[in-house]
């Protein structure tokens, strides 16, 4: 197969805990040939969609771990499978991206996960599908919806609707310390929708990381466990990934979910639950695969490339 990833520019890939590195090696190990490619680096011609994509060979050295040939325009229908695995921010390039992704799909191109899937589940907005499985939770740009909110809960959670990383969330507890600054901060002065949920205490146990791909369950999924007083256990807040079997509830969770999120065109799917409830819903570079099979030995980037061989 030859197989392009849609991706952040390979110099700066940490190679020892990243899954699109991962998927590469999987594929490479049998014998699929391996092209990369920007958002930038798409365009329209009036009548194909291209990409100036890369040939990549990897080496095996940790250190120069890939070689990277000269771009040469492509159509994307000339790829077996074209993989999105562009890291966050969701913005208006992004969706750009996925608009050309689309149009390409539309030609005969395979895009997995599929644009139009990528662009209509928001990763905290996504949640609000599956209401049976979420937190008391209120979205809102009105900053008195927000305070009432508080009054009734005591404790909780803000954060924006385009973070990642745990980039812009903040708690605040029963005294209300801030409440109006961050209100004020988050939403822009009114300007801007944001996310507000019960604070869940069993994060102090981990934000659970479940994987979805193609409709199946991962059987073990990452622990990101906050540190040092933080309220985020996201890796890139310094959070501790602790891979384990999946319990019972994220099983129930994930079991649900993970087919109808296959049939609205998402591969893979990287579900993010505290406790016993389902906090968000990832679909643009969902990660975790290095850590889960270092430390389980579960082989994840072998599940995808079988999948999407299968597609």
């Amino acid at each position: 197969m030859k197989i392009a990833f849609a991706a952040d520019p390979l110099s700066g890939f940490k190679i020892y805990k990243d899954s699109t590195y991962a998927m590469m090696a999987e594929a490479a190990s049998r014998g699929h040939e391996l092209h990369v490619f920007g958002h930038a680096d798409l365009l329209f011609d009036g009548k194909d969609v291209l990409a100036n994509a890369s040939h990549v060979s990897l080496t095996g050295d940790a250190t120069h771990w890939y070689r990277q040939e000269a771009p040469v325009q492509q159509r994307l229908t000339a790829f077996d499978a074209v993989i999105e695995r562009t890291d966050p921010p969701f913005n208006m390039e992004y969706i750009y991206a996925t608009y050309l992704l689309e149009l390409a799909e539309s030609h005969g191109a395979r895009v997995l996960n599929r644009p139009e899937a990528i662009r209509s589940h928001n990763e905290k907005l996504a949640i609000t599908h599956f209401p049976q499985f979420i937190a008391p939770t209120l979205v809102t740009s009105d900053g008195a919806r927000v305070r009432a909110f508080h009054e009734e809960h005591k404790d909780i959670i803000l954060k924006p609707l385009d973070g990642m990383g745990g980039a812009g969330i903040f708690r605040v507890g029963a005294d209300g310390l801030n409440l109006g600054s961050i209100i004020e901060t988050l939403t822009h002065n009114g300007m801007r929708t944001i996310m507000v949920q019960r604070y869940i205490p069993e994060i102090s146990q981990g934000d659970r990381r479940v994987l979805l791909i193609s409709g199946e369950v991962v059987p073990y999924c990452l622990a990101r466990i906050p540190q040092a007083g933080e309220v985020r256990g996201n890796l890139a807040a310094g959070g501790l990934g602790v891979a384990m079997p999946i319990s019972p509830r994220e099983r129930e969770i994930g079991e649900a979910l993970a087919p109808v999120l296959q049939k609205r065109g998402l591969l893979l799917v990287g579900l993010d639950v505290i406790g016993n409830y389902l906090t968000e819903i990832n679909v643009t570079s969902p990660t975790c695969f290095q850590e889960i099979t270092q430390q389980t030995g579960f082989n994840v980037a072998k599940m995808f490339i079988d999948a999407v061989e299968k597609k």
